[in-house]
């Protein structure tokens, strides 16, 4: 059991981590962004997702003692609001229709151009885990435990989802896998 903090320290500690945490939205609320713009579809779905996941870390400050932990916890938090996100619109539209992102702004269109929009597309119809893998290991680059520490599943379990998935996506692409 820990001693009990004395105010000063408590301060001083919680300054640090608040300190590191607005360090990490400034350098990683982006990609984020970014990251859940690939699993939800849209822009201000993956804006909210990201902007809630730091509030709750915000919130949770006292429980964030290690910085080095803090990336993973908003990593993985912002992929469980994605996956939120989807059941939610799953239930609302199972009886309805698919899902549609909103429609693509000119200035959307000339970033991403039209290659990459139709790997967005293709990446859309990927199942939700395959999605989450693809995305959290070549659009953030991470590694297969980082991933398996993000999705709460295996290393094993994220090499074969992302073989999987890579076909999967060769396919709706009509490329030879």
């Amino acid at each position: 059991m820990r001693p009990p903090r004395t105010s000063v320290q408590g301060h001083e500690q919680a300054g640090d981590a608040s300190a590191a945490l607005v360090s990490l939205f400034r350098e990683h609320q982006l990609g984020l962004t970014r990251t859940a713009l690939m699993i939800v579809g849209d822009r201000a779905t993956a804006e909210d997702a990201v902007q809630d996941a730091f509030a709750e870390a915000h919130r949770r400050i006292d429980r964030l003692t290690d910085p080095d932990r803090m990336l993973p916890y908003i990593r993985a938090s912002v992929v469980n609001r994605c996956r939120s996100v989807l059941r939610r619109r799953r239930i609302a539209f199972s009886a309805a229709r698919v899902h549609e992102p909103p429609v693509w702004s000119a200035e959307s269109s000339v970033i991403l151009g039209e290659d990459r929009r139709e790997v967005f597309l293709a990446l859309q119809r990927l199942p939700r885990r395959q999605r989450e893998a693809l995305v959290l290991r070549y659009y953030l680059d991470l590694g297969e435990a980082e991933i398996a520490d993000v999705m709460g599943i295996g290393r094993g379990t994220v090499r074969s989802t992302t073989a999987r998935a890579l076909a999967a996506l060769a396919k709706h692409l009509g490329e030879q896998a």
